[in-house]
């Protein structure tokens, strides 16, 4: 076996599409730049240890000794496209013309595909055909280089020949850091720079002024609308409240800045830095004129921010619940009304998937008695505007529309979720030890948010993902003998107050006093450059902030003026999980479940943690968890008064009493844990709408219970398990069968009908997946009946809903809640070829209806029957309609095409695209709703 090299225990966003449209015939600029760009960061070595050099080293090279690893080779991970997210200006402009791609950009993203067709005949000896082995170091005959970061003395930057994964070893603390920062700007410094960017609202005037980009920083900025000053604060409060661990933090932090910053001298002065820089004008591709910018502490902050906005802070939505149920009591009074909103808000339906499968951890239930509701007059609310002054290139339909778009996706409660976890005991496998098949699915992106990396050093010992910018510490990964990741919960730590204005529109009450609201400004500028050929163009993004949190929308409440406000518990702490990530990477203090769950509670966002070593599992569910007033309910906005306030609130810090460890959900060794963004424990009530009878964790919860109940698992079946559940069609699988009942109530006589009625029975037969016929055919099985189904769904939802409900509330409701989000689904929430599906729909609703029609038992039942107002012929009658209408759409009309695929093309309309973030594009691949970095692990020893 090959020695391996020696480890240390020592111690919407994309950047414009004008880069493809300039690039496809630029092989003679290819050339050119070629002898611009010199230099590869591979080779560039200069013989100075200065703060921009580099000493490397080729393959073979000699390293300290090996970390444990109790993994036994059972370790295995995986993150698509490839390692390698940076790409000079003659790599682009080959990649572009010729379709060349730098080395590792995309040599994962082969294997992850195939997994789709290749689960199915799968064993523990093939795993690694569609995963990396995760083992701790590289074979002495796999390391492709050496490098020692700034001629540094304390560590080493390995990486191997098949992924170019940076294992990172040090002597020192500070080394080891310094080296986690200079491999994050080798792989991707610009994703880096642009998401900086992102959170400072700041994206067009350094990428341009694309509409996309315009929408992108509108929608974070929104909710962080953070000052330097804030930024700063922010880590310095982190740390200080942490005792010695806030102070090594600190200073972990500095030497990873100080890694990034030596990269960029270094790439600069070799000329092998990104080559967006020159393409958006930051670099002259001749002279080498112009300047990458440094980072500091609080480019940390901003991109922090933005992390946390997007995977980790549930809630919001309560204006819009408040208008859904306004319309509910219009239509049915004020009683039934509110039940018929309750009854389709399903905040803790006794039907829904958990996670933690014992207990009850009551949190945010219905108060029999509500206090302090502010609800809205009817046609008062208007949304805060946030962009102002539009000039040029800002002041389009486009840019308008973009802007539209950012609005509502930065004040839904549908959060993305995206991630899932498959957990079973080692009471129920083969070995006896712990199987896990865990990670998060944060979309498909080129280069991806999240890269790879190993950290060995004096009190790190790490191996997985980290965000780009944010890996001074192993986000998700294994240990020594450990591995742990995390799935989104979304439990509401946002809430929306009603404060009252006074003087004018500027000025609100607070405890009794007229208060001034902060002015916060961002002017963007921005011109056009060869990535982006926008119309130059300006304007000006305003947020006014209170107390009680930015501004969101105008209305009046009993005749009065207010503003909603959305506060939320993470603001002004997007660092404060930092502490709960560097002990995750401690081994000498994760020595067990109880100190994964102790090290987790220091994790500030809301997310579900899942953990397994050679014996035991456990799971902890994070968050600062706000303790409302009594009577408080946080569905809805409440005044902005003392007595409604977060208890022992200060709004100077914006810190306030948490829900104790014990009250969130939280347990070890569990027969199986699964999680797919459903509901993590009994009463334990979910801020986005959808948790129900049907919801995509059912797809996993039945395979791995019928797992356990044999006996067994193997990590081969486990990954199986997750893989067909990553292509099943939900609808198919939990729906459709009683739709199908209803309609056999009686013969199909209509022939167009019932040969969609049997084509749909074949495909649920045949498992209801979205599967190619065979490999590379890019054409679906039972094609006919995937589109009919996909045709169906919204016409069946509208009729069997919307003549009992109301034109009105039922638009209300689709605002709370879209009615479907199949793969091909460019109005979900996570929008066209995203993978992630089947996470908010009216599945659950359409599933208890159907039942109730039925004459089924249902727990937790609508307060309503719907379709066909209750009569099983008529519902019948509804459904044979409607299912006649869709069979006789094309598959042009169902999916109708876009940038990247012709209409009618089905397997195309489905896939999965990465998202260029930068020069480097990839082709798309089949659908598969899987996380996008992933472990297989089962570890076989313990220290």
């Amino acid at each position: 076996m090959p020695r391996r090299t020696p480890r240390t225990v020592l111690d919407r966003l994309r950047t414009p599409r004008g880069f493809h449209g300039f690039l496809k015939s630029a092989s003679v600029c290819a050339l050119i730049a070629g002898l611009l760009s010199p230099f590869t960061p591979a080779t560039a070595a200069v013989p100075d240890a200065t703060a921009g050099s580099t000493t490397a080293t080729t393959a073979g090279a000699a390293a300290p000794a090996a970390a444990e690893d109790h993994c036994g080779g059972q370790c295995s991970d995986i993150l698509p496209p490839g390692q390698n997210g940076n790409a000079t200006l003659a790599q682009i402009l080959l990649n572009q013309a010729f379709g060349t791609q730098p080395a590792h950009a995309e040599d994962q993203l082969g294997a992850y595909a195939n997994l789709a067709t290749g689960y199915q005949g799968l064993t523990n000896d093939k795993v690694n055909t569609f995963f990396n082995d995760a083992s701790f170091g590289v074979p002495a005959d796999q390391v492709a280089s050496t490098v020692r970061p700034a001629g540094r003395d304390d560590v080493t930057i390995v990486r191997d020949k098949k992924t170019g994964v940076p294992h990172i070893t040090g002597t020192t603390r500070y080394g080891t850091e310094f080296g986690a920062g200079y491999a994050a700007a080798q792989d991707r410094l610009w994703l880096m720079d642009l998401f900086r960017h992102v959170g400072r609202g700041q994206l067009t005037s350094f990428a341009g002024g694309a509409p996309a980009n315009q929408g992108l920083e509108q929608q974070f900025w929104r909710n962080a609308p953070y000052t330097e000053a804030d930024l700063e604060a922010q880590i310095l409060s982190a740390a200080a409240k942490s005792g010695e661990r806030g102070k090594q933090a600190l200073a972990d932090v500095d030497a990873y800045v100080a890694g990034v910053n030596a990269y960029i001298d270094a790439s600069d002065k070799g000329r092998y830095f990104p080559g967006e820089y020159v393409l958006t004008g930051h670099k002259d591709a001749i002279t080498n004129a112009g300047t990458i910018e440094r980072f500091k502490r609080t480019d940390l902050i901003a991109l922090a921010s933005v992390i946390g906005s997007l995977f980790g802070s549930g809630g919001g939505g309560e204006v819009t619940n408040a208008l859904s149920l306004l319309a509910a009591q219009e239509k049915y009074g004020v009683a039934e009304g509110t039940e018929v909103w309750e009854s389709f808000r399903q905040r803790n339906d006794p039907e829904a998937v958990l996670t933690q499968h014992d207990g009850s951890f009551p949190y945010l239930p219905r108060p029999e008695d509500p206090r302090g509701r502010a609800l809205p007059d009817a046609g008062s609310v208007r949304p805060e505007p946030l962009v102002y002054d539009r000039t040029g290139g800002a002041a389009t339909a486009s840019a308008a529309g973009a802007s539209a778009t950012a609005a509502d996706s930065a004040v839904t409660s549908a959060r993305r979720g995206m991630s899932n976890a498959l957990v079973v005991s080692g009471e129920h496998t083969a070995s006896g030890h712990p199987v896990a098949v865990f990670g998060p699915q944060t979309g498909y992106f080129a280069p991806q948010l999240l890269m790879l990396q190993e950290l060995q050093g004096p009190g790190l010992s790490a191996r997985g993902a980290s965000f780009a910018g944010l890996s001074m510490y192993v986000e998700l990964g294994r240990g020594q003998d450990y591995a742990w990741s995390a799935t989104t919960s979304g439990q509401d730590i946002i809430d929306t107050y009603a404060v009252e204005l006074c003087q004018d529109d500027f000025h609100y009450l607070y405890r009794g006093t007229c208060t001034p609201m902060e002015k916060i400004e961002r002017v963007n500028a921005w011109k056009p450059t060869v990535a982006d050929s926008t119309e130059a163009g300006s304007y000006t993004m305003r947020v006014w902030r209170t107390k009680y949190g930015p501004v969101e929308y105008r209305a009046t409440v009993g005749g009065k003026k207010v503003a909603y406000t959305t506060l939320r518990s993470s603001f002004l702490h997007e660092a404060d999980s930092i502490i709960g990530f560097q002990m995750l990477n401690d081994p000498g203090y994760l020595t067990g479940p109880e100190r994964f769950q102790s090290a987790v509670q220091n994790i500030n966002y809301t997310f579900n943690w899942f953990y397994a070593d050679s014996g035991t599992t456990a799971y902890y569910n994070s968050g600062d968890n706000p303790v409302r007033a009594g009577g408080v309910d946080a569905e809805f906005p409440v005044w902005a008064r003392d007595a409604f306030e977060w208890r022992d609130w200060d709004p100077v810090a914006n810190t306030a009493r948490y829900t104790p460890a014990s009250a969130h959900p939280r347990s070890v060794g569990q027969d199986y844990y699964i999680s797919w963004n459903n509901k993590p424990a009994k009463d334990y009530a979910a801020a986005s709408w959808g948790n129900g009878s049907v919801h995509r964790g059912n797809l996993l919860d039945d395979r791995v219970r019928k797992l356990v109940a044999g006996k067994g698992v193997t990590r081969a079946a486990l990954v199986r398990a997750m893989a067909e559940a990553g292509l099943a069609d939900l609808r198919a699988e939990d729906v459709l069968p009683k739709l199908l009942e209803v309609i056999d109530t009686a013969p199909v006589t209509d022939p167009a009908a019932r040969a969609a009625v049997d084509r749909l029975k074949a495909w649920h037969a045949a498992g209801g997946l979205r599967v190619e016929t065979a490999p590379g055919s890019r054409k679906y099985a039972h094609a006919d009946a995937i589109r009919t189904l996909d045709a169906w769904w919204p016409l069946l939802v509208e009729a069997e809903f919307e003549p009992g409900l109301g034109g009105d509330l039922y638009t209300a409701l689709t605002r709370n809640l879209p009615v479907d989000e199949s793969p091909s689904a460019a109005h979900g929430p996570t929008g066209a070829h995203a993978g992630s599906a089947f996470q908010y729909g009216w599945w659950s609703h359409v599933d208890k209806d159907i039942r109730a029609v039925l004459g089924k038992p249902v727990r937790g039942p609508l307060a309503r029957a719907y379709c066909g107002g209750g009569d099983l012929a008529a519902c019948r009658d509804t459904l044979v309609t409607t299912l006649t209408r869709a069979a006789g759409r094309t598959a042009g009309q169902v999916y109708p095409g876009d940038d990247n695929c012709g209409a009618g093309d089905q397997w195309c309309a489905d896939s999965v695209i990465h998202r260029t973030l930068g020069g480097i594009g990839h082709g798309g691949i089949g659908w598969q709703n899987r996380p996008t970095y992933q472990q297989v692990v089962e570890f076989t020893s313990h220290r």
